[in-house]
């Protein structure tokens, strides 16, 4: 049975840190429930937040979590923001790779979204916000991400046509680089590549997990209704003259 903040509940996974802790914290200010799904639990869980703990490289184990979020809570807005990089140059980009990018990027976003599909057409209103990349127009040693990010912009474009009489809009946002743990854990402050990449930012300056909640959280919104199959790109400048 549905809890009563159903038509208010979102879905987003990867949750528990990084982006997906920023989105979280920003949709549970703004009053929504948020169904977490991660592999670990957040350091501390937020009021309105219900958490699943759960493999999402896992096909099965996925489908399980899905099953049980959709009795509980119906979510009617779903973010996808679970994502796998396996970064490296051409040459040493191996199947297994693919596969793990593939699998974590495309094959959870689109069985996420299939599984909260139904409730959505039956309220006959849903948001779909994917968590893409600015690496999608192109990055050096991101063959696999970059290839799965490009395939979301398309899965995107895609949904929004095939659901925009249901009153579910699908639409992307693109982060640039984003100062999370996971960022500086690989980019250290005195490296030569960090320093470039901050150079390489208009705004001077790295994006912050809140530039991509406040993104997703208007995307999100019951008065984003005519906006739909875009890709918007928080990136602080750096897209600009690249994107098509």
């Amino acid at each position: 049975m549905a809890d009563n903040a159903a038509g208010k509940a979102v879905l987003v996974t990867a949750a528990s840190r990084g982006i997906g802790r920023g989105i979280a914290s920003r949709l549970t200010e703004d009053g929504y429930t948020v169904v977490s799904f991660d592999r670990d639990p957040p350091a501390a869980l937020l009021p309105r937040e219900a958490f699943f703990r759960v493999d999402l490289t896992d096909v099965v184990a996925t489908a399980a979590a899905l099953a049980e979020a959709v009795e509980r809570h119906a979510p009617t807005r779903l973010v996808n923001n679970a994502g796998a990089v396996r970064p490296g140059p051409l040459e040493d980009v191996t199947w297994e790779d693919l596969e793990a990018v593939v699998s974590l990027n495309l094959r959870c976003s689109i069985q996420c979204a299939q599984a909260v599909l139904p409730a959505m057409k039956a309220a006959r209103f849903g948001r779909i916000v994917n968590i893409s990349s600015r690496a999608a127009l192109g990055k050096e040693l991101r063959t696999a991400y970059a290839a799965t990010k490009a395939g979301l912009h398309g899965i995107t474009r895609t949904w929004a046509l095939e659901l925009a009489a249901h009153g579910i809009t699908v639409n992307a946002v693109g982060p640039g680089p984003i100062g999370t743990e996971l960022f500086h854990a690989a980019n250290p402050p005195e490296s030569p590549r960090t320093k470039a990449i901050l150079d390489g930012v208009p705004v001077k300056r790295l994006g912050a997990p809140a530039d991509i909640a406040h993104a997703a959280a208007f995307l999100l919104d019951d008065r984003a209704g005519f906006v739909t199959g875009q890709v918007l790109y928080v990136c602080g400048g750096m897209t600009v003259g690249l994107a098509s």
